[in-house]
């Protein structure tokens, strides 16, 4: 099997596994992969939990259209990404519930959706900023994206919800994930708890060389 056949499969197993867990519902979010000579992108429309291998869009480094269905409009932000980081070999976008409920209850602040509360949120997926409400499929989205591509691990659009990007597909899921477990821990906490410590942070920091 070919690599690109792989993360076209990959996608597709990851997609059907966050469908099936409510991590996105109908035809909302959208997974893409980096290939050598362009991307693998989700369908426009498509429902995440119902992919076929062979329709998921493929779009040259040019930015032009090669085959599958038609690209999702998402792709303009996914290369912002993928542009600023070489590294990045995947990114996924959910529509997730607790992570929206947040922006809609209001975050711990813009430059970090939650406080550092667990230490997997920590390694995983470090602090998470918010874009400001903006139309699905704005440029002004993905100009701001542009900006903190290659500072962080992702980003939260208020009211549409998380974007999430690593070296593979996968682990660009698992972070996600475990972001959205965060967000549901801290809204279901009543009173909420208190974040990690600063010398609790700097010992994850040293052991497992991550930055909050």
């Amino acid at each position: 099997m070919s690599k690109e056949s792989k993360l076209r499969e990959e996608i597709c197993t990851v997609g059907k596994s966050l469908y099936e867990r409510g991590y996105t519902v109908g035809s909302a979010g959208n997974i893409s992969a980096r290939l050598e000579d362009g991307w693998l992108i989700t369908p426009t429309d498509a429902c995440l939990g119902r992919l076929d291998p062979a329709a998921v869009s493929k779009v040259a480094s040019d930015g032009e259209w090669v085959s599958g269905d038609k690209p999702s409009k998402t792709l303009a932000l996914h290369r912002q990404v993928y542009d600023r980081n070489p590294g990045v070999g995947g990114v996924v976008h959910t529509h997730s519930t607790h992570l929206v409920a947040l922006t809609l209850a209001g975050v711990f602040n813009l430059e970090g959706i939650l406080p550092p509360i667990t230490p997997y949120q920590v390694m995983k997926v470090g602090r998470i900023p918010l874009i400001p409400y903006r139309r699905p499929g704005s440029p002004e989205v993905a100009e701001r994206v542009a900006e903190l591509a290659n500072r962080v691990r992702g980003v939260m659009l208020e009211r549409l919800g998380p974007v999430v990007w690593e070296s593979s597909v996968s682990k660009a899921s698992f972070a996600l994930e475990e972001l959205e477990e965060t967000a549901r821990l801290w809204l279901m906490s009543s009173p909420q708890p208190p974040a990690l410590d600063a010398s609790a942070l700097a010992e994850l920091e040293k052991a497992f060389g991550v930055s909050w």
